[in-house]
């Protein structure tokens, strides 16, 4: 059995709570999207472009969970199993799903202003075209810290038993790093969620149809993202060590339940892809049981 030192400022049984944390959140958005990204491979009606951006929104999450399984696994070991090229490509990995993730709930954002406000068909054409730049996009980004270019770097976070972009160090390329980032991936997804969820309400206010809540995808994003890019951006101005080790794996843990998050709002409270989740689960039809009851 391998021996191990445990990091400062946790225990055993700190470890085996993170580890549990992440294990829970993992599964669990693992299966919901794993739901989600099968209905729609399988469900004829669900294929159309807008909810091509939904099932790209969930293979990030998945692959963000997978991430967070991983950690998991290390947490339980209380150490990092798989070497440093291995924290480097977790952490690459890791970074790809977010920034993919967050794009995708821009353009989900996009595609709904559209439909509701502006009566805009969404052509498939567009929504590959768009989804290929997310996706690349993102790799290029993620790409950066990597030691080939070094642009920021991957090291472990306060357990060890996980990578992500090094915080800690608050050095030129940190900040510039991460200012660049927060600035594509935080502001620019938020600005247009806010503008196109804030306009979506306006006309469900004048035509008194409400479809959803407007106001919880733009809630999701901050209360899962907010308070750990705060703490990167505080990274840039003072010395992030000085914060309890914990209070800086809570974020992260936080972060990862974004998933959980993204399919019950995106997937399973839509009505329209829930009711093609129930088709594939069931091989009935949603209104089926509907007309079956008149």
């Amino acid at each position: 059995m391998a021996t191990y030192t445990l990091p400062e400022g946790f225990s055993d049984f700190d470890m085996f709570a993170f580890g549990s944390a992440l294990l829970v959140g993992g599964l669990l958005g693992f299966f919901l999207n794993f739901i989600s990204i099968l209905a729609f491979l399988r469900v004829k009606e669900l294929r159309n472009p807008s909810n091509f951006f939904v099932f790209n929104l969930a293979l990030a999450d998945i692959s963000l969970n997978i991430n967070g399984l991983v950690a998991a696994y290390s947490s339980f070991l209380r150490y990092w199993p798989f070497g440093p090229e291995g924290c480097q490509i977790h952490g690459f990995q890791g970074m790809v799903s977010i920034l993919a993730a967050i794009s995708f709930l821009g353009a989900i954002a996009w595609d709904r202003y559209h439909q509701y406000c502006t009566r805009q068909k969404l052509f498939w054409t567009t929504a590959v075209t768009m989804s290929t730049i997310i996706w690349a996009l993102a790799i290029f980004w993620a790409a950066l810290p990597l030691p080939a270019i070094g642009w920021g770097v991957f090291d472990f976070e306060p357990m060890r038993t996980c990578c992500t972009l090094d915080y800690t160090k608050g050095d030129r390329d940190y900040i510039t790093y991460m200012l660049t980032i927060t600035l594509l991936y935080l502001l620019v997804p938020a600005v247009t969620m806010q503008s196109s969820y804030s306009t979506i309400y306006a006309y469900f206010k004048k035509t008194h149809k409400f479809k959803f809540n407007t106001s919880l995808p733009i809630k999701v994003l901050f209360f899962c993202w907010g308070p750990y890019v705060v703490m990167c951006m505080y990274a840039c101005i003072e010395n992030v060590k000085l914060v309890s080790p914990k209070l800086r794996m809570v974020l992260p843990v936080l972060a990862k339940t974004s998933p959980i998050f993204h399919a019950l709002l995106y997937s399973y409270g839509n009505e329209f892809y829930r009711g093609g989740i129930w088709q594939y689960l069931t091989g009935q039809k949603a209104g089926d049981t509907t007309d079956k009851k008149k």
